[in-house]
């Protein structure tokens, strides 16, 4: 449950959430994900996550990656995370440090989410080539262990596996 700032009563979870509710908390990669795409070198990254809720019919999440050997600072994601109630439909509102801004769509089945760019937009200097299409799966292994893959496509590259990382939860 979340506390709002100055207050130590926990929240309640939105019962909409409820099938969401897997994904609350902190995360953090239990070793190197792998990054690869054909117009890159391949890397190695951590990350940590955050989903949390306000007690509104939405979680809040943040995605902060880091480069394996440095530990620079790398990607950043931040949004929400929606569910159309009565359904299995969600959506990733999301945006990224790098100017990208897009909302994914898809279905939650069990503990798994299978998401889908809907709409992409960017600032008007984002590096090339453009991101075009996002894929993305999390889903909680039986272990426990948090999993995403993100498959992605640009200007000029077909769909393509871009991440792959697993989490264990982190206090």
């Amino acid at each position: 449950m979340a506390c709002p700032a100055g207050n130590t009563a926990p929240l309640e979870l939105n019962p909409v959430l409820l099938p969401l509710n897997w994904l609350l908390g902190s995360w953090e990669s239990d070793e190197p994900g792998e990054g690869t795409f054909p117009t890159i070198k391949p890397f190695r990254y951590t990350e940590k996550l955050h989903f949390s809720h306000v007690g509104q019919p939405v979680i809040n999440y943040m995605f902060n990656a880091f480069h394996a050997e440095t530990n620079k600072p790398m990607h950043r994601e931040c949004g929400f995370i929606r569910i159309q109630p009565g359904t299995n439909k969600v959506a990733f509102i999301n945006a990224q440090n790098t100017g990208l801004v897009d909302i994914e769509e898809g279905e939650l089945t069990g503990q798994q989410l299978k998401l889908q760019s809907q709409s992409l937009a960017r600032i008007s200097f984002a590096k090339e080539p453009h991101v075009q299409q996002i894929s993305r799966v999390l889903q909680l292994r039986p272990d426990g262990k948090l999993e995403q893959t993100v498959i992605m496509a640009t200007d000029n590259q077909p769909p393509s596996q871009h991440l792959h990382i697993t989490y264990r939860r982190s206090l």
